[in-house]
């Protein structure tokens, strides 16, 4: 029978598993970098690649949104329909499969949830790997992309956000980029963080081997930094780690939130001359 879709944004393996190979479920590898084309993955997942045609390219910063025309193609080529369902995974554990559970979200798919523990946790449950070349879709999908305004956010958006009393910014980098203290890994970079940005490091919401914390830790997590402020905006390097922080809050109950596209790769460059500091904040 035709998957009904995700019970929520996270799945589990034993989920995926048991409805895997049914009729309008489509499985995603949106593994970056080194994970990229390792060569094994869940059977039948198809490549979102993050790092090839699902980013644009035409512009100077890493992982940056594509437009809806070039989405459209890139997930009509994966057979994607407008009533299938969609996990994705990575093969990092919770690394980049949340950018692709945003992305879709952004241009206009809700019926798309990530893999709690990703490949990793797939492996350690003892279920069932392919290699080689992927299989192309059967046929090409009829999903047109139509985004959403306000899920993905420039530069602008976030600067009034950080001195909106209704507003907070999550910076998902580590503490020490965040405070300036460790080099940027792309050069020409500023290190520091954006004045009144609040630090939450990715991997603060995640159990070991990738898996999200529960519900009622992540409420915990984000009222503590957050305060009564409901409208959140996330910041990483280059938008990818920032979905992680969207998903956590999603999982908490929070409704009202932005990924900030260009994020550090952008706000840090010399050239934006948006304010910068470094240290703790006041």
């Amino acid at each position: 029978m035709p998957v009904t879709g995700p019970p929520g944004p996270l799945v589990g393996s034993g989920w995926l598993a048991e409805r895997l190979g049914a009729p309008g479920l489509l499985v995603f590898d949106a593994s970056v970098g080194g994970h990229r084309d390792a060569g094994q993955r869940i059977p039948g997942a198809r490549p979102f690649d993050i790092d090839g045609a699902l980013s644009d390219h035409s512009v100077p910063l890493p992982h940056a949104m594509p437009g809806p025309a070039g989405f459209t193609e890139e997930l009509r080529s994966l057979g994607l329909r407008t009533g299938d369902t969609v996990v994705v995974y990575d093969g990092a554990g919770n690394y980049s499969s949340a950018r692709a559970w945003w992305m879709l979200r952004a241009m206009g798919f809700d019926r798309v949830a990530v893999l709690d523990g990703g490949l990793p946790g797939w492996v350690a449950a003892g279920l069932p790997l392919e290699s080689g070349a992927p299989t192309p879709a059967a046929e090409r999908g009829d999903f047109t992309a139509v985004p959403r305004a306000g899920l993905v956010v420039g530069a602008d958006e976030v600067a009034h956000a950080l001195t909106d009393p209704a507003s907070a910014v999550f910076d998902a980098r580590t503490r020490e980029r965040f405070l300036g203290t460790a080099p940027e890994p792309r050069a020409g970079l500023r290190g520091g963080h954006m004045p009144g940005a609040v630090s939450l490091p990715f991997g603060e919401i995640q159990r070991e081997g990738g898996l999200m914390r529960p519900a009622a830790e992540l409420r915990g997590v984000f009222a503590a930094l957050a305060g009564d402020r409901r409208r959140l905006y996330f910041s990483c390097g280059s938008g990818v780690t920032a979905c992680v922080l969207a998903l956590g809050a999603e999982l908490a109950g929070y409704r009202e939130l932005a990924v900030y596209d260009g994020s550090w790769s952008e706000w840090g460059m010399p050239s934006e001359q948006r304010p910068v500091v470094t240290g703790h904040p006041s």
